[in-house]
């Protein structure tokens, strides 16, 4: 293979990556084990160091591996081909803090009598019609009901509805901003929406944050040396960080963002676990900004709907990208998300949600911060972040914690750009069962304490 063509270095990629799934598969390798440099894998291949640059940066792309300036490239836990920001589920006995999807033990219960008039023939012949970007005009009142917050909420008439969230943020992502065009992450942002722009063709950006969250005069340096397009943003919560953005810097950013031009996509998934929140970048630049939420993480992600509050003007654009991707909402989600807001129940669960959040990430602090490790959380979140102390690099402790049978992600799994991440890790404390998250949590202590040369991988 003498020439470098774009084809070649995908093909090699395709083969390398199978061949690293079957050596972890059989033992031969190990999570968090080093690759051979690239210039070394250009020699055994016998193909030129720019092509093995290439077939480096695209399994780094697909997250097959990780790879550290300075440091080299690493296997990640659980690479995959192709290679998703999450995963579908995890074998038997692995205790998941990778997901962050809540089910409490009862919501079935609670949710079966809303159920129970939709399976009757005659509404279930009615929900079999063709999905539906709009939804009946009492399904819009009481979305903009839930999503209001701070004394803003959403004109009910500028609601679009999608499967789910995540389908939303590609509906914008696919309206707003064209390929090639650049768009603007905090510099830790949610793995989903950083794929979903690489698929795109779009350029990731990586903005600076501070103890607020997103600093404005990042996306303004950014913006300076090359127009950003669009912005997305997390101020509740932050995934993965936990900050919650105070209210003067919310406008600081969308004055900054009305001033440049910049659309903005403000992701509020997290912000039904904060009984008072200030108002959404939307409040104070409404042409602008496009709030994406969903049922996801108040109800279950197994029948779910996605919410899209629109300034008027897009409305039509993100309509026909709802359209265009098939991704507007079923009939039956719809219509049992109606019900379930109607007879209180999503209130119900939201309010037993946020009891549930704050006892384990009380749980976790308790465990892990009084043994002195470094946590960076909210403490009404699902989430929290674990900065490793001494020589832990992220991926090593990711292994070791997955040969505990703990599933736990790395902070390059999260990082907008290219770089060493932080040597840290995102735990999500919202999947494992209750019995399950105080041993594993003491079993992450520990191994946080012990250090590397102490742990199994050797």
């Amino acid at each position: 293979m003498t020439q470098d063509r774009a084809p070649d270095y995908r093909a090699l990629a395709d083969r390398l990556a199978h061949s690293l799934a079957e050596d972890l598969a059989q033992g031969r390798l190990r999570p968090g084990d080093r690759l051979p440099t690239s210039r070394d894998f250009a020699h055994r291949q016998g193909i030129a160091p720019s092509t093995a640059s290439r077939v480096y940066a695209e399994l780094v792309r697909r997250g097959v591996a990780v790879g550290e300036v300075g440091r080299g490239t690493f296997l990640r836990t659980t690479p995959t081909l192709p290679a998703t920001p999450a995963h579908d589920s995890e074998p038997a006995g692995v205790v998941d803090m990778e997901v962050n999807f809540s089910v409490l033990p009862e919501q079935g219960a609670m949710l079966a009598a809303g159920m129970a008039p939709l399976v009757a023939p005659e509404m279930l012949q009615r929900l079999l019609s063709r999905p539906t970007l709009r939804g009946e005009a009492a399904t819009r009142e009481a979305v903009a009901r839930l999503m209001g917050r701070g004394g803003w909420a959403p004109q009910p008439e500028n609601l679009l509805f999608a499967g789910r969230g995540q389908q939303a943020l590609a509906a914008c992502f696919t309206a707003l901003i064209e390929p090639g065009e650049r768009l603007g992450f905090e510099a830790m942002t949610y793995p989903l929406a950083k794929a979903l722009a690489l698929r795109l063709g779009l350029q990731p950006v990586s903005l600076a944050m501070d103890a607020e969250g997103l600093r404005p005069d990042a996306v303004a340096a950014a913006h300076r040396a090359h127009p950003l397009r669009l912005l997305y943003v997390q101020p509740d919560m932050h995934n993965p960080l936990g900050i919650t953005m105070p209210a003067a810097r919310r406008r600081e950013l969308a004055a900054l963002c009305r001033e440049l031009g910049i659309l903005v996509v403000e992701d509020a998934v997290y912000t039904f676990l904060a009984e008072d929140t200030a108002e959404p970048l939307a409040a104070h630049a409404p042409e602008r900004v496009v709030v994406v939420d969903s049922l996801s993480k108040r109800v279950a992600p197994g029948l779910t709907l996605g919410f899209l509050a629109t300034p008027p003007a897009l409305r039509h654009r993100l309509g026909a990208a709802l359209r265009l991707g098939a991704w507007a909402a079923q009939g039956l989600a719809m219509a049992a998300a109606t019900r379930w807001l109607e007879d209180g129940s999503v209130a119900e669960l939201v309010r037993r949600k946020r009891l549930d959040a704050g006892h384990r990430n009380a749980m976790a602090r308790a465990i892990l911060g009084e043994a002195g490790l470094t946590l960076r959380c909210d403490p009404r979140a699902y989430h929290l972040w674990l900065l490793l102390p001494g020589s832990w690099r992220a991926e090593t402790f990711v292994a070791a914690a997955a040969r505990q049978r703990i599933a736990v992600s790395p902070a390059a799994e999260f990082a907008a750009g290219p770089g060493h991440a932080p040597d840290a890790v995102r735990l999500a404390l919202a999947a494992p069962e209750e019995a399950a998250l105080r041993p594993a949590l003491e079993t992450l202590r520990d191994l946080a304490l012990a250090g590397p040369e102490a742990s199994t991988i050797g």
